[in-house]
């Protein structure tokens, strides 16, 4: 499948981005901002989280979350006990297997919401 053009894939990272931002609501993760309020280096982490999802179909949500863990590892994020956006910490740096459930569920949930827009 070919990408979308610019226009639709910054609409497809806003959806996503806010579905996900729903999701991590739902089970009691609250410091994901709107679209409109999260930084720009969020907005390009959604846009190419979709991106792979187009490129790199992957139900089971493995590959999403390792390109995730790449993306980070590249930008300076590192394992930490906190997600901290200033110290580039994050709890969830840990192999796919180390997820808890509703993560890997958001992993897989990418994948699906990409497609299902593209």
């Amino acid at each position: 499948m070919p990408l979308p053009d610019d226009h639709r894939l910054a609409a497809i990272a806003r959806t996503v981005h806010e579905a996900l931002r729903a999701w991590a609501a739902a089970h009691g993760q609250h410091d994901i901002p709107a679209w409109d309020d999260a930084p720009a280096w969020m907005h390009a982490s959604t846009r190419e989280s979709v991106i792979h999802a187009l490129e790199h179909p992957a139900p089971n949500g493995h590959t999403q979350h390792q390109q995730w863990l790449a993306q980070k590892e590249r930008d300076g994020w590192r394992h930490g006990a906190v997600k901290d956006a200033a110290a580039k910490t994050h709890p969830l740096m840990v192999p796919y297997e180390d997820l808890p459930e509703w993560e890997r569920r958001k992993d897989k949930l990418i994948n699906a919401l990409a497609h299902a827009l593209a």
